[in-house]
């Protein structure tokens, strides 16, 4: 399984983790000519070296109107001092979502990919509401409102999306201890709206004085990452280091690793009852409602039971997280008194199902692989249909639906 790992050990900016990224990029130098030429206001970036503790990486520069944010920051987000002195040269500079998502709606850009950008601004923008007390739409991006935090954000996320990756883990995430100066005051590390996004995250302080992670760095991390821990075994195939702009004695750089993960063995649970005293109508009604209760599988097989009477035992299969739901629907629609559990391993296929235009109509395919093979089934529903408006079997039916796959 593609997985990428990003390490946050030093907290996470926006520019950061589009400076890592872009490391495990193919054609890095397409990618950030296809960013400048999006035309996001007054903006120009490039592609820079930078070395931090002796360990060389890239550093995203990005230029608003010819100016750069101080270089001693973290990252693009902090001195807001700064910022004012250039809102009064640019219009833009402190945008609210309205002027944020026209500003993106003019992007040539694949529409998951500004799906995806306004979905971190959504993010941040509960976040600003929630720690100021302001509804949404009242909401004027400070930190993130400039035109160099949109490259950002709309970096991380084409980057996302051109390396595809189908598993994203980070590890814990550091945000620094003290307090930052910001456009209401000095506040609190993490500052509130970090602290909003970053609820449910793992994150810790440490001894490093200031904002490690931005409202930014934390809204990506949020939207992107599938889960936070340790690292997990995956063979690395390319790494990235993206370096922040300020020197601490730790490294100040966020590292991606991009590599192949063995796909783990999920756990279910197989509830299983007894049944002597149901008919064979009642017993397929039950399995029915079973099923749409959300079991995975429903099985039953013929047993004997006490008295030499003979009974069903009706097996359930579901994911840990549903089975409170199914013992609820077990109870209610047999007569069984006491249902058992057993914790199973389960080694599946990767699988996608997908609807394939054919000479003889539209077929669903689902295709499965993994563990060396590769497998591909067509829906008997669609086949069925196929054969009664031709006139011929399911078995010729599939023989020529079989065909048009190939």
């Amino acid at each position: 399984m593609k997985t990428l790992y990003i390490e946050c050990s030093m907290g996470a900016a926006g520019d950061m983790l589009m400076s890592a990224l872009l490391e495990l990029h193919p054609d890095p130098i397409d990618f950030i000519r296809r960013l400048n030429n999006l035309g996001i206001p007054g903006v120009k970036i490039e592609k820079k070296t930078a070395v931090r503790s002796g360990i060389a990486g890239t550093h995203v520069d990005v230029s608003v109107y010819g100016q750069r944010e101080d270089a001693n920051m973290h990252d693009h987000h902090h001195d807001h001092d700064h910022e004012h002195h250039h809102e009064k040269h640019h219009e833009h500079h402190h945008a609210g979502l309205h002027e944020i998502e026209h500003i993106i709606g003019h992007f040539d850009l694949p529409e998951k990919v500004r799906d995806d950008i306004l979905s971190v601004y959504h993010l941040i923008a509960e976040a600003e509401s929630h720690a100021h007390g302001r509804q949404i739409d009242q909401i004027h991006f400070h930190e993130v409102g400039t035109m160099d935090a949109v490259a950002d954000i709309t970096g991380v996320c084409m980057l996302m999306h051109e390396l595809a990756p189908e598993r994203i883990i980070a590890s814990p995430v550091h945000v620094g201890c003290g307090q930052v100066k910001c456009a209401h005051g000095i506040l609190p590390v993490p500052a509130p709206a970090t602290a909003y996004i970053l609820k449910d995250v793992p994150i810790y302080g440490g001894t490093v004085q200031g904002e490690l992670c931005t409202p930014t760095g934390a809204a990506l991390l949020k939207y992107f990452v599938d889960t936070f821990g340790n690292m997990p075994v995956m063979k690395v195939e390319k790494i990235g280091y993206g370096m922040g702009t300020k020197e601490f004695e730790t490294a100040n750089c966020l590292r991606v690793m991009l590599g192949d993960m063995a796909k783990t063995p999920d756990q279910v649970l197989e509830l299983c009852c007894n049944i002597d005293d149901m008919t064979g109508e009642e017993i397929g009604f039950a399995t029915e409602q079973i099923l749409s209760a959300g079991a995975l599988e429903v099985f039953t097989t013929p047993i004997g039971m006490k008295k030499n009477r003979p009974g069903i035992l009706i097996s359930c299969l579901c994911m840990p997280e549903n089975k409170e739901t199914i013992i609820s629907a077990m109870f209610r629609y047999t007569t069984t008194i006491g249902i058992r559990e057993q914790i199973c391993t389960r080694y599946v296929l990767d699988r996608k199902e997908e609807a394939v235009e054919t000479p003889y109509g539209t077929v669903r395919v689902k295709r499965s692989g993994g563990y060396g093979v590769e497998r591909i089934k067509t829906e008997y529903d669609d086949i069925a249909q196929i054969a009664s408006e031709k006139n011929i079997s399911v078995r010729e039916a599939r023989r020529l639906i079989d065909k048009e796959l190939r």
